[in-house]
């Protein structure tokens, strides 16, 4: 067990590391964000690839201390090539800048960079194959902190099946490096729930906490 995680459990917050990177990544380099992003835009690997407008990405800082992460595009990304930007992207923007930060201090991206069709839940096999491409963007962009926006998100991240109430207010941790990893409710779930707003509130307090602390 690492010292990092021997620390939240003595603090008496739970932690996990249940993922670990199933490719070689290389160093942290600019001239490395043209090659990948060239590999998504041409990336045939699933089906999904038959259907898109385009692919999306990623947005934001590629320096950023923190990383957000949805399930995966709809139909105002899969136009835009943007992750987002639809209406519960809005409600995502309101979000960040009640944290003091805009997009442009963040960095966003999705489990799957392709649309599915009548923005269905991303199938285990869609995930697989193009896993790869999120986990060189977390070596890249190297952040302090991933939130995962959504169940289907954090699900994806961390290879496990539970509900958001077991999920959130917990610091998980992702990867080799155990990056500390928070689970939010998903915008669109907002949208159709505002009383949980106030825990989106509460979980990215929690963030905050923690990065005063590591500073």
């Amino acid at each position: 067990m690492s010292s990092r995680l021997k620390t939240f459990q003595s603090l008496g917050i739970d932690a996990y590391q249940l993922r670990e990177a199933s490719v070689n990544l290389d160093s942290n380099q600019e001239s490395e964000w043209p090659i990948i992003e060239s590999q998504v835009s041409n990336c045939k690997k699933c089906s999904l690839h038959k259907g898109r407008n385009n692919t999306v990405f990623g947005d934001g800082n590629r320096n950023s201390d923190w990383f957000f992460i949805g399930e995966a595009p709809g139909k105002d990304e899969d136009l835009e090539g943007k992750p987002f930007i639809g209406r519960a992207g809005r409600l995502l923007t309101e979000v960040i800048f009640s944290m003091g930060l805009s997009r442009q201090d963040v960095f966003i991206a999705n489990i799957l960079k392709c649309r599915p069709p009548d923005n269905r839940d991303p199938k285990p096999e869609e995930v697989k194959k193009c896993f790869s491409y999120l986990e060189k963007q977390i070596e890249l962009v190297n952040p302090k902190v991933i939130v995962a926006v959504g169940r289907i998100a954090a699900h994806s991240l961390l290879g496990i099946d539970l509900p958001m109430g077991k999920l959130r207010g917990k610091i998980h941790g992702f990867g080799p490096s155990e990056i500390p990893t928070f689970i939010i409710y998903h915008p669109a779930y907002l949208l159709r729930s505002p009383s949980k707003k106030k825990k989106v509130w509460e979980d990215l307090q929690l963030v905050n906490d923690f990065l005063k602390d590591d500073s």
